[in-house]
């Protein structure tokens, strides 16, 4: 069965949502969501190479698909957030404090990145940027390496600087903001325990911000596919969020189950070939 989104001829290109693209949406959804609660890395990671190849396969320009793959990715990471921060919350191991100062320096940062910088950038740029990112994040990962203790938390200021860092290059990456907020507050002397926990409440702030920004500086261009919200395209949005939000608890749950430390280095590797796929999209001709 296939179902033919309305193409406006003049704007954007025509796109068949069928049983073989609602199947790959669904694994894409379960897979981030679980992996995402049992690695505690954002989805973002995950669902944009994938998404880009679901949407270049579907006749859309490579920069167009890109982007709204770096925002469809954020945006699911909206819903996913939600279910972390409360899971965290109940446990009290938030620091709400650090939450409410920083989330200030992260729409700050959301606006530079998704209004400003996101909208001058071609997409094979930000394809590159993100294969930077995520070679960062895995060798991360694979050597599990954590910052030595070496100070207290800044004053405001500080905070709110820190906040505009994480927002502007989650907004650029799509990602969470995890593989920066948790360093910093590990080296800041915050336990490991409390950082993770308002890494993931950060989470929230971080990809609601920027989502906002998507939607906003891609609103009304031509060439965007049927059915897209600014950069952000709901018919992925909608089975990847329903799908990750069902899952990721139970990522959560396996993590004290199985050898984390071993599967961050297996998804690190795995991690590696979707850098080395971006990458290629940003330097194909």
């Amino acid at each position: 069965m296939q179902v033919r989104f309305p193409a406006d001829t003049f704007t954007s290109p025509p796109m068949t949502f069928d049983l073989s693209l609602a199947l790959a949406l669904i694994a894409l959804g379960v897979s981030s969501g679980f992996l995402a609660g049992l690695l505690g890395i954002g989805g973002g990671m995950v669902m944009v190479p994938f998404i880009t190849a679901i949407m270049s396969g579907q006749g859309v320009d490579a920069d167009t698909a890109i982007k709204m793959a770096l925002a469809t990715s954020m945006a699911a990471i909206v819903f996913t957030s939600v279910s972390s921060v409360r899971a965290h919350h109940q446990r009290g191991a938030v620091r709400w404090d650090l939450v409410r100062v920083m989330t200030v320096g992260i729409v700050i940062g959301a606006a530079i990145a998704s209004l400003g910088i996101f909208n001058v950038l071609k997409g094979r740029s930000l394809a590159l940027l993100f294969a930077a990112f995520v070679g960062f994040s895995a060798t991360q990962l694979f050597l599990d390496k954590k910052p030595k203790p070496g100070r207290t938390l800044p004053a405001a200021l500080g905070l709110v600087g820190a906040g505009t860092v994480v927002g502007m290059v989650s907004g650029l990456v799509a990602a969470g903001g995890a593989f920066m907020s948790i360093p910093f507050m590990t080296w800041c002397n915050v336990p490991v325990i409390q950082a993770v926990a308002t890494s993931a409440a950060l989470g929230f702030p971080v990809a609601l911000a920027n989502v906002m920004g998507y939607t906003a500086s891609g609103f009304g261009l031509p060439g965007l596919p049927p059915y897209s919200f600014g950069y952000i395209w709901l018919p992925a949005l909608a089975v990847i969020a329903s799908c990750s939000v069902l899952t990721a608890p139970w990522g959560a749950s396996a993590a004290h189950r199985l050898p984390v430390a071993r599967l961050k280095r297996v998804f690190a590797l795995v991690l590696y070939m979707l850098a080395a796929y971006m990458l290629y999209r940003g330097l194909a001709p």
